[in-house]
């Protein structure tokens, strides 16, 4: 069998209890108000394990399948891939996540943001940080004054 679909089992297995849990147990412990309310905490969790468990079981069954490409991945040929590009990424998103409270929202998205394109391949500085930059204070002004979500923009120790 292949890769995707020993990945589509696992997921199956992984609705399967998500939908368990969401169908089963996560309903009994609401409080009577909220017994007659048309969508409950549950709904989302309720919806995602059916599409996930039948977008497993399409490809469990092999009906999305097509000709094979030359861009579809080969699990046989991983050595040839960008791996050090990819372990670098997911290593700079736990650095990320590690410093977002400490370092603050701007410095920190804006760091990651520079050197994620960095690590992709980007070596234009005078256009990288400008753009970094600007995305970061835009989510932030988003998240922040729009949405009404605090975010600390600066470290703790400048007063954010």
């Amino acid at each position: 069998m292949a890769l995707d679909r020993w990945i589509a089992l696992i997921l199956v297995g992984v609705c399967l209890a998500y939908g368990y849990a969401a169908w089963f147990t996560m309903d009994g412990a609401l409080a009577p108000f909220m017994k007659r309310n048309p969508i409950w905490p549950s709904t989302f969790p309720k919806v995602l394990s059916v599409l996930g468990l039948l977008t497993s079981l399409v490809i469990l069954s092999g009906m999305e399948k097509s000709e094979p490409k030359e861009a579809d991945i080969d699990y046989r040929r991983l050595g040839e891939y960008k791996l050090g590009q990819a372990l670098l990424l997911l290593a700079l998103m736990v650095a990320y996540a590690i410093c977002l409270r400490p370092l603050g929202f701007i410095f920190s998205t804006a760091a990651f943001l520079i050197l994620g394109s960095f690590i992709l391949g980007e070596r234009k500085w005078a256009l990288m940080i400008p753009i970094a930059l600007f995305a970061t204070l835009v989510v932030w002004y988003l998240v922040q004054q729009v949405l009404g979500i605090y975010l600390r923009p600066l470290p703790g120790f400048v007063g954010g």
